[in-house]
């Protein structure tokens, strides 16, 4: 359970911070241009996104659901990652 807690915080938190990322976006769309500091926001925006892709995956994809050992497996190796690099 508190794996899948802490999982869903994550997400969470992650798509709150994505909010800004649309109206960016549609500067282009609406004729106006993009400043460096929104070139920047985007870039931070997509990258934030980038940790949700394997998320993103098992939602989208056909048969996603087969992929969910994959996905625990991934999460597994990520928390292991961590453990070590806090010991070292």
């Amino acid at each position: 359970m508190e794996l899948a807690d802490r999982e869903r915080r994550f997400l969470v938190a992650e798509m709150v911070k994505t909010r800004g990322l649309m109206p960016v976006l549609m500067k282009r769309r609406n004729k106006q241009q993009w400043s460096s500091e929104d070139r920047a926001e985007i870039r931070a925006h997509l990258a934030r996104l980038s940790k949700l892709s394997p998320y993103l995956v098992i939602l989208v994809m056909p048969g996603g659901f087969a992929m969910l050992p994959v996905l625990a497996w991934w999460l597994d190796r990520r928390r292991q990652a961590r453990a070590r690099a806090q010991s070292a």
